[in-house]
This record gives structure tokens, C-alpha cells and sequence, in this order.
């Protein structure tokens, strides 16, 4: 996409699914070069909104508030790796949502940590790292633009962080990302977003890059 700006949040609720209100987020824009995290402490909406994000995307009439260029393009993934079918098997997941004919399919999964043995076994069957690595490649053959990840580190090992770092940041990828894993999020992102008293406001600076900042203190806060 070549718009300037992805998204705009003009002061929208984020609720629970009974309708209590949970945060507004305020005048926010999410505009090109932009990797934000999102931070707040267990329960306060974090997952929420991003629900609220993903459906702003996927069906933008039925959300009030939440503006979306029409170009953007969603690779989305949430803490317990839902869109894989346990029976399925990569080789046949990857074959099937994608034109890209077996013996890459095999190559791609390769590279991403699926060894030849695995690719025709049960996706149950993978460990959590594998799991995390094949939706991060089935998001990447996708082809997004705005990269929507929901503790995407949490099945990871370093290599698996590290390829995920790398990904986010060579390619210059736009995404808001939730994560309390300290050196992914120094390492990643440019905009910081804490969820706090029921609002959610944007911090100054990076988290991390200054031990004396209050958005220093206040990661420390909301992670440890």
C-alpha cells in the first residue's frame, strides 16, 4: 500500500464481549514504517483490541470508529496459533492455500524449521516452536502489509525469535504487535502503546533505550 496512513482510531471503545467497557483509545493513528507494541498489565483489553483491530480489517462495517485504508492487507496470528488444523500436515496446509507447487513448498518449510520427516505428519504433532514457525511462513507467502501478532513469541526458541526480529525489520514491515518479551520488543519496535486507567496512551520514547526514562520504568512495570 502506498497510503501514508493504515488505520485511524477515532477515540474507539474496546469492550468485553458483554459490552463493558474496558478502554478508549483516543485520536491514534497507525501509519507507514510504524511497529508498535502494546502494553498493559493481564486484563485490561490488550487482546481485545486487537480483536477489535483484526475485525476493523476483515469487515470494516460492522466497526464503529476504526478507519482502514482498503488496500491494506492483514497477516494475522494469535497466541494459541488457531487457523491450523491439528489433522492437516504442513506440506498439505502449504500446497493448499498457496501456488506454489511441492518441491518449494518442501524447500520453504525446510527453512523454517519443518524438517523433511515432519512435513507429511500431523501439524499436532509439531512442537510449539514448529508450530509458531509454519504460521510465521504461512503469513509471510500471504503477502500482508500490516502484520497483527498476539504474543507472537511465546512458542518461539531464540533462533525462532531472532528469524521473527529479522523478518519484521529487513522487510521495514508495519505491525502492532502485544509482547512482554523484553529484548523482541527493544529490538523490534519504534512506537510504544500502554494501556492504563482505562485509556490508551502513547509513551515518549522506545521502552529500553534509556534506563532513566519513565517509559523505562513503566516496561519494567508492566513485564517483570
Amino acid at each position: 500500500t502506498h497510503a501514508k496512513v493504515l488505520i485511524t482510531l477515532e477515540d474507539a471503545a474496546v469492550e468485553t464481549p458483554d459490552g463493558t467497557l474496558l478502554f478508549r483509545t483516543g485520536k491514534r493513528h497507525i501509519c507507514q514504517g510504524d511497529r508498535i507494541v502494546l502494553l498493559g498489565r493481564n486484563g485490561v483489553g490488550k487482546s481485545r483490541f486487537v480483536t477489535l483491530i483484526r475485525n476493523a480489517i476483515t469487515e470494516p462495517e460492522a466497526v464503529k470508529n476504526v478507519k482502514v485504508t482498503p488496500s491494506t492487507v492483514l497477516g494475522y496470528s494469535d497466541q494459541s496459533l488457531s487457523g491450523m488444523s491439528g489433522d492437516d500436515t504442513p506440506l498439505a496446509m502449504v500446497t493448499r492455500r498457496f501456488e506454489i507447487g511441492e518441491q518449494r513448498a518442501r524447500s520453504l518449510l525446510a527453512g523454517a524449521g519443518v524438517a523433511i520427516d515432519m512435513q507429511q505428519r500431523p501439524i499436532g504433532l509439531l512442537s510449539g516452536g514448529q508450530k509458531a514457525r509454519l504460521v510465521m511462513l504461512a503469513l509471510r507467502l500471504a503477502n500482508p502489509n500490516f502484520f497483527l501478532l498476539d504474543e507472537p513469541t511465546n512458542h518461539l526458541d531464540i533462533d525462532g525469535q531472532e528469524a521473527l526480529e529479522a523478518e519484521l525489520l529487513d522487510r521495514q514491515e508495519r505491525c502492532l504487535i502485544v509482547s512482554q518479551e523484553r529484548n523482541f520488543v527493544r529490538n523490534v519496535v519504534n512506537r510504544v502503546w500502554l494501556i492504563e486507567r482505562n485509556r490508551l496512551v502513547e509513551l515518549i520514547a522506545p521502552v529500553g533505550y534509556s534506563a532513566q526514562s519513565g517509559a523505562a520504568r513503566v516496561f519494567r512495570g508492566v513485564v517483570n
